[in-house]
């Protein structure tokens, strides 16, 4: 029994002599090589920004290149460990089928982003909005998923296909943005004076345009409210300036004036019945 234990303690030395020198490489080799490959994913990321190149397809490049560059990673350290490598990309390449059913949503994701980068709806820095209800300012087109940027700098990631299977709307694309606001007044109130009031307001508005001229529409007769329809363009990035900037001083402008914004009411008529 002794001597069993003592040749396993010997086989335990021995691997530990002949193993520790190869782990300690490898560990020194994953370390190092991450150092590196970050560095290059960095400057390959800012060298093509500095191009001409699209800076979302610039992005989606480097997350590329950086997945290839680790699996290279990866395999040369098995490869210390004595690892046939050809062998091991064989039995990579033959589950990839495997693999592919497996992560099918995931290359439906890759293939969205392919997608987003070839047809271009929106690039990084836009602000858009994704299916009716995501709205922010795109901050990354990767590999698998697009990150928004949000107003209260909260950060939304959708994946990709569920980006190109939704409806984009693109709010900045264009370079100038209007912005449609409504306002409503009173029925006693004075259509053209309140009009007044919202082109005085969009006068002040430091990021309204003077082209095209900003104009005010009776839009709706409502149940409870004269609604006055306006859209004044600015600039994409001043897009929430704008809008927060008109609703407070209109309303403040409203108020000075005299002119209420009404909430919904009802009159009731009642009958006296005689008996």
């Amino acid at each position: 029994m002794d001597l069993e234990l003592s040749n396993y303690a010997d086989k335990g030395i021995n691997m530990a002599i002949e193993y520790a020198p190869k782990l300690l490489l490898a560990l020194v080799t994953l370390f190092v090589g991450f150092w590196i490959i970050k560095r290059l994913v960095r400057l390959l990321g800012k060298t093509l920004e500095k191009g001409e190149m699209d800076i979302s397809l610039a992005r989606f490049l480097s997350s590329l290149a950086s997945m290839a560059m680790k699996i290279m990673l990866f395999l040369s350290v098995a490869g210390m460990f004595g690892v046939n490598t050809t062998s091991f990309v064989a039995i990579i390449g033959a589950l990839t089928v495997g693999i592919g059913m497996a992560l099918n949503g995931s290359i439906g994701h890759l293939a969205s982003g392919v997608m987003l980068l070839m047809f271009k709806p929106f690039k990084v820095e836009d602000l858009v909005e994704i299916g009716g209800g995501h709205i922010g300012t795109v901050e990354a087109i990767n590999a698998f998923n697009t990150t928004l940027k949000t107003l209260d700098n909260k950060r939304i990631i959708i994946a990709n296909s569920n980006v190109t299977s939704n409806t984009i709307t693109n709010i900045s694309g264009q370079g100038e943005v209007g912005v449609e606001l409504t306002f409503g007044i009173g029925y006693d109130d004075k259509i053209d004076k309140a009009r007044d009031i919202i082109l005085q307001v969009g006068k002040q508005c430091p990021y309204i345009l003077d082209d095209p001229k900003q104009g005010v529409v009776v839009g709706e007769l409502a149940d409870s409210a004269v609604n006055l329809n306006t859209r004044p363009f600015c600039k994409s990035e001043h897009y929430w300036d704008t809008k927060f900037y008109m609703l407070e001083n209109v309303k403040k402008e409203f108020d000075k004036a005299g002119i209420g914004i009404p909430f919904p009411q009802m009159d009731i008529n009642m009958k006296k019945v005689s008996a």
